[in-house]
């Protein structure tokens, strides 16, 4: 066959680049088998080699942070408290209905702390609140040992409470640091039972939120007992932690966990708003629960308030302040009868200072109270229209409403 000119120039073309196309795809082919041959031989000797496993090497950390030792020196004085109580149950038969009592079984678990050895017994301080209603006591020691405990004392207003078990088994007591001597934004540990002693002995590590916080408290039956000073904390605490401790980064404990803030008045929910009771207050009353059983609190006869709630305007107009006093207490109403009339105070003094102590609110002056027996005596430093003025004041029992 002929092909003329101009077909042969139309179709040799295209079967030239198809021709070459084929040759350089089998070329490349080839090169390209040959690199990966080459490169699958040298990429494991790159890496070592693929004959060498993975393994565990041993940590740098082996628990040297100072929250580890804190816990590692505390936890063994950290215990779970449960509460046994009777529990009916109702028996039916063909003639009669009858209500049959149980043995004792578990109500509630909580937490406490080991903070004295002596003699033979052993001494725990726990939340009242955890020990409520109970027919019988139990203590988890950290190690599993469950000992049998003895209610010692209680005091709903502080929601603490004092038990005893023998001491045979006891192998480490917890000591108080100066709840006064604590700082906002410092490390802290929470160490308890969280949900019962499933999980006994956990530790959760936050900050100190603020040093002093007045919350309302109230009992089991939701009747208000007035205003505690406690601790903020985020460190978690979740049913169960009740009564357990909360320590700073050298062991010691600085607060009683005592109670969780879910929800505000709002009802807007809330998360990392835990309360501790101070230390301070926890020393003075486990003491007095450990010699009466019971505390009896020693009163002023007043009510007070912040003076930081009062404006500027009535603080110098009404109160006679200089600018040079901005903190402090003022009295609302003063008891007839009580230390503060007999003392000679009155309504709209401020009251600056307790035992030489410069007060910053009613919180202040509350823990200087508390730090106080019936009996003792207070110093008070005072202004009133404008003019400073000290008084020495004999306390007595607490009586209702008043501070």
């Amino acid at each position: 066959m002929k092909f003329n000119r101009k077909q042969t120039k139309y179709f040799s073309v295209p079967w030239l680049i198809v021709v070459l196309a084929l040759i350089a795809g089998l070329g490349g082919g080839v090169v390209g088998a040959l690199l990966v041959q080459k490169f699958s031989n040298e990429i494991p000797a790159a890496i070592g080699g693929t004959s060498k496993s993975v393994k565990v090497n041993d940590t740098k950390v082996k628990g040297t942070s100072a929250a580890t030792k804190a816990f590692q020196q505390t936890a063994p004085a950290v215990v779970s408290v449960i509460n046994l109580q009777q529990q009916q149950s109702s028996g039916w038969s063909l003639f009669e209905t009858t209500s049959q009592s149980d043995d004792l079984k578990k109500a509630s678990e909580g937490s406490g702390v080991i903070y004295k050895s002596s003699g033979q017994s052993a001494f725990i301080v726990t939340n009242n609140h955890v020990v409520a209603g109970s027919k019988a006591l139990q203590v988890l020691l950290s190690d599993g040992t469950k000992l049998n405990a003895t209610l010692v004392g209680t005091d709903k207003v502080s929601d603490l409470a004092v038990l005893k078990v023998k001491n045979d088994k006891i192998k480490q007591v917890a000591e108080f640091a100066n709840s006064n001597e604590i700082q906002t934004g410092e490390s802290v540990l929470a160490i308890g039972s969280p949900l019962g002693s499933d999980y006994a002995t956990s530790v959760t590590e936050g900050i100190i939120s603020a040093t002093k916080r007045e919350v309302e408290s109230a009992d089991d039956d939701g009747n208000s007992l007035g205003k505690a000073t406690v601790i903020q904390t985020d460190a978690a605490i979740n049913p169960g932690n009740s009564g357990g401790a909360l320590i700073n980064l050298s062991g010691q404990v600085i607060g009683i966990n005592s109670m969780k803030l879910t929800n505000s008045s709002s009802g807007t929910s809330v998360e990392g708003m835990g309360f501790s009771i101070p230390s301070n207050t926890v020393v003075n009353i486990i003491n007095q629960l450990e010699k009466d059983g019971k505390v009896v609190r020693p009163a002023l006869g007043i009510k007070m308030i912040d003076l930081s709630r009062i404006s500027i305007a009535d603080q110098e107009d009404v109160l006679k302040l200089s600018n040079e006093h901005r903190n402090g207490v003022v009295i609302t109403n003063v008891t007839g009868g009580t230390p503060a009339e007999r003392a000679g105070l009155k309504k709209y003094d401020v009251i600056t200072k307790a035992d030489g102590e410069e007060l910053s609110d009613t919180g202040d002056l509350r823990g200087i109270l508390n730090a106080h027996k019936v009996g003792d005596t207070i110093n008070l430093t005072y202004f009133r229209e404008g003019h400073e003025n000290t008084t020495e004041i004999k306390l007595t029992a607490k009586a209702a409403d008043n501070s």
